[in-house]
């Protein structure tokens, strides 16, 4: 029971600025207080609600997030703007989220003993791409001097465990050699900051696996047991933003173009279709799911996270159990099952079992069973 495959080294990327809730919701407060003003007769007719103000200890109780890494805090911070400064760069330079990438790998390489020629399948997965081409994938490949190919993966939060069983297959079959999987996630850019259910969930990151054969994996390698993914369609979470935007001008800036959900349908339908998912991965491979040494979940939602881990063990989860990274670096999408699990790994004795697993936009849902070598 092995797919022959391993994850030889992990690496994180995460940017300098910190911004605490108590930072952001001053900002969002002020914005909140500026807005109703400016409608204050409309509120005093009863034409129009008052935008209500958020806090610290609301956002620590909805999420148990403390604090997050953004790209830029200036812009998200003026009540003014509520959006990230980044400014735009020459095509002669690294774009930011193929730079984030980069570093990334240039991490997970050297965990693993590898270096960029070593390389041969480079899959940037992503929930939101900076542009559709040239592919940020090939930009990444060509920065580290990988050979090979490379192309880009969208697949919302879901995109940190996707692209693992795409390039463990294409390992299995010998159309690559030895892969890199990297998750550039710049999620400040697409946040809703004047959103008081959703202006604290976000952070930025980007992490990175290596995967080869098994046999050229070092001590201290992930063994790849088995892998499984799905999908089902649901709106609860959306982003019409995209190219289209300016083909009509009448919505083209309307708050859809950015990050909304259904946020207690989330968690009503993903807490049972996650841990369900998990335990029949884990049967169908003839796992009980109590000798999982370790599960490193998608950070979404510390709530969630913990309702997932009694479903599936029948107890109060632990950090040692499934470690929970949000409240230092809040949702980072697609990367947050991949930090977890780069944090908190180095402890596991050879022979432990362990579950990596991400779930969101789709829905869909991706589970990778590990064995530590």
């Amino acid at each position: 029971m092995s797919t022959g495959i391993a994850i030889a080294g992990s690496g994180t990327n995460f940017p300098e600025t910190v911004v605490s809730n108590d930072e952001l919701c001053a900002a969002f407060n002020e914005f909140v207080r500026r807005e109703n003003a400016k409608n204050a007769d409309a509120i005093a007719a009863g034409t129009a609600q008052p935008l209500p103000e958020s806090s610290p200890e609301f956002v620590l109780k909805a999420s148990g997030i403390r604090e997050r890494r953004l790209v830029d805090k200036t812009g998200i911070l003026d009540p003014d703007r509520m959006c990230p400064n980044i400014p735009q760069r020459p095509d002669s330079e690294l774009c930011i989220q193929a730079e984030m990438a980069v570093k990334a790998a240039e991490q997970a390489l050297e965990r693993a003993g590898r270096c960029g020629e070593d390389i041969d399948m480079v899959i940037l997965a992503t929930a939101n791409l900076q542009r559709l081409y040239p592919s940020i994938g090939i930009e990444v490949q060509n920065a580290i001097g990988a050979r090979g190919f490379a192309y880009d993966l969208a697949v919302g939060c879901s995109s940190g465990t996707f692209p693992i069983q795409i390039a463990t297959d294409a390992l299995r079959t010998g159309n690559a050699s030895c892969a890199l999987v990297v998750n550039p996630e710049i999620m400040c850019g697409h946040a809703n900051w004047r959103d008081r259910d959703s202006h604290f969930i976000f952070g930025d990151a980007a992490t990175a696996l290596v995967l080869e054969p098994i046999e050229r994996a070092r001590p201290g390698s992930f063994e790849v047991l088995g892998t499984k993914l799905m999908s089902k369609y649901s709106n609860t979470i959306r982003n019409n933003g995209g190219y289209l935007n300016r083909c009509d001008p009448t919505t083209m800036f309307d708050t859809d173009k950015l990050f909304y959900q259904q946020g207690r349908k989330v968690f009503k339908d993903v807490v049972p279709l996650a841990s369900h998912f998990m335990v029949s991965h884990l049967e169908s491979l003839g796992f009980d799911p109590k000798r999982v040494a370790r599960y490193w979940l998608h950070q979404a939602n510390v709530n969630m996270n913990e309702a997932i881990v009694r479903r599936i063990l029948g107890e109060e989860p632990t950090q040692e159990r499934a470690p929970i990274v949000l409240d230092r670096y809040a949702n980072t999408a697609s990367t947050g099952s991949i930090i977890a699990f780069d944090h908190y790994h180095d402890d596991l004795a050879p022979g432990a079992i362990g579950v990596l697993c991400s779930f969101g936009a789709g829905y869909s849902i991706g589970s990778v069973i590990l064995r530590k070598l």
